[in-house]
């Protein structure tokens, strides 16, 4: 069966379609924008996502403070993101700035600097040749990249070319 087994054209009643949509939010943690696009793509009426979402909520499988929580936990400790990326990410899923900063505070200091240190040692050991500017930009640009504060990424620069 696939992913999305109403492309085929077929038409939901809303209690199939709330089936549906509480198997998608069971299955890992959903945004409310994936849900409604999800919904929309289903060709439901706005009444019944409206209906369908309240559902949701009201039952609990979907929740966007715990979604942003597990988001940010999952991308830093999967993908080695930090949390200007993060942060992003979030707002891309129109998450509240409310629930951003109560993700961002899931990730302990402590991980947070033991992620960006072990990463960013990688990183720079994957380099043959450190000395050249263009090895610098490229080694702060993969950081800036992966969502790291500048601050961090410059510091630690100047501490790896100490050694």
């Amino acid at each position: 069966m696939t992913d999305y087994p109403f492309r085929n054209g077929k038409s939901y009643t809303v209690e199939q379609a709330r089936q549906v949509l509480e198997q998608y939010c069971a299955y890992q943690e959903r945004c409310h924008d994936e849900v409604m696009k999800k919904l929309r793509a289903m060709s439901m009426i706005p009444e019944a996502i409206e209906s369908i979402v309240v559902h949701l909520i009201d039952k609990n499988f979907l929740n966007e403070e715990r979604f942003a929580k597990s988001f940010a936990r999952g991308k830093h400790r999967i993908k080695n993101w930090g949390k200007v990326r993060i942060a992003n990410e979030l707002k891309m899923r129109n998450i509240s700035q409310r629930n951003i900063a109560t993700a961002l505070k899931e990730l302990s200091d402590e991980e947070y600097f033991d992620t960006f240190y072990k990463f960013s040692e990688r990183l720079w050991e994957s380099y043959p040749q450190r000395t050249t500017q263009a090895i610098r930009k490229k080694f702060c640009d993969a950081l800036l990249r992966k969502g790291f504060e500048s601050h961090l990424v410059y510091d630690r620069l100047r501490e790896l070319e100490k050694v």
